[in-house]
């Protein structure tokens, strides 16, 4: 059960990630999940490094939102893709 609900949370941070920032990023269900999840490992690495204890709920929602954004920066900048004016 822990890997489904791994792959929904990852969906709604992936989802809300790729709203927030501006920019077209076209990708599909799968690489926004994995965007999700990816950024959910990066925002827990985020807070142990700021000494903050969050065990999922709307905490670890937002770390994982904030760390898929970060991950679509550096998604953005290593395929060379720019952002139209």
């Amino acid at each position: 059960m822990s890997i489904i609900w791994t792959i929904i949370v990852g969906l709604v941070a992936g989802l809300l990630a790729r709203a927030i920032k501006p920019g077209a990023d076209s990708m599909g269900w799968i690489m926004t999940v994995i965007l999700g999840i990816v950024g959910a490992v990066v925002g827990g690495f985020l807070a142990s490094a700021l000494g903050m204890s969050v065990e999922g709920g709307f905490g670890g929602l937002v770390l994982s939102v904030i760390g898929a954004i970060i991950v679509l920066f550096i998604y953005e900048f290593a395929t060379g893709k720019r952002r139209l004016k």
